[in-house]
C-alpha cells in the first residue's frame, strides 16, 4: 500500500506512538504557552500519520487542535484578579 514510499504499518505505527508521547509529555510542562505548543506538536505528528493512512477525521480533528493550541499559546496571560479586600 506505502511501499513507494517505504513505509510499512509497522513504521506506521511508530509515528502515532510517538506522537501518543509527545501529547501525554506535555502534561509535565510548567508553563501553560509550553504545554499548547507541546500539544500543538503531538498533534502535527498526528496529522502527518493520518495522511500516510489516509485517514480524514484524524487529519480533521488534529489540524483544529495543532490551530486552537498555537494561537492560544502566544497569547498574553490575563492579569491576576486584584485580591478580596475585606471591609470590616
Amino acid at each position: 500500500m506505502l511501499d513507494w514510499i517505504g513505509l510499512d504499518w509497522i513504521g506506521l505505527d511508530w509515528i502515532g506512538w510517538i506522537a501518543t508521547a509527545v501529547f501525554a509529555a506535555s502534561y509535565f510542562c510548567k508553563r501553560p504557552a509550553a504545554l499548547r505548543r507541546t500539544q500543538a506538536l503531538a498533534a502535527l505528528l498526528w496529522i502527518g500519520y493520518g495522511s500516510l493512512i489516509g485517514a480524514l477525521p484524524v487529519i480533521v480533528a488534529n489540524l483544529v487542535v495543532a490551530v486552537i493550541a498555537l494561537v492560544s499559546s502566544f497569547r498574553p496571560p490575563e492579569p491576576a484578579p486584584a485580591p478580596a479586600q475585606v471591609v470590616e
